[in-house]
């Protein structure tokens, strides 16, 4: 009798398993992808936006390196 109820059990969550990848399969089906022109169009925009964004955020760190060694020198030279 156990072994039975272990059978059903293990039937129960394999039939659990399969319905669970097919609802994944038809919710995919669904989706809207977007073409390979589109997706390779918007990673050009990404990059170049990374690039720009990181390039700027280095010439404010060099500026405000250069800033900030300026001031030492100018403190040093007024305070002796």
């Amino acid at each position: 009798m156990e072994e039975k109820r272990t059978q059903n059990s293990e039937q129960v969550n394999a039939k659990k398993i399969f319905d669970f990848i097919s609802d994944i399969k038809s919710e995919f089906k669904k989706i809207s992808w977007t073409s390979r022109e589109e997706l390779i169009v918007y990673t050009k925009v990404v990059v170049g936006a990374t690039f720009v964004f990181g390039f700027g955020v280095y010439l404010m760190d060099v500026f405000f390196q250069n800033f900030l060694a300026g001031l030492n020198i100018a403190l040093r030279v007024i305070t002796g």
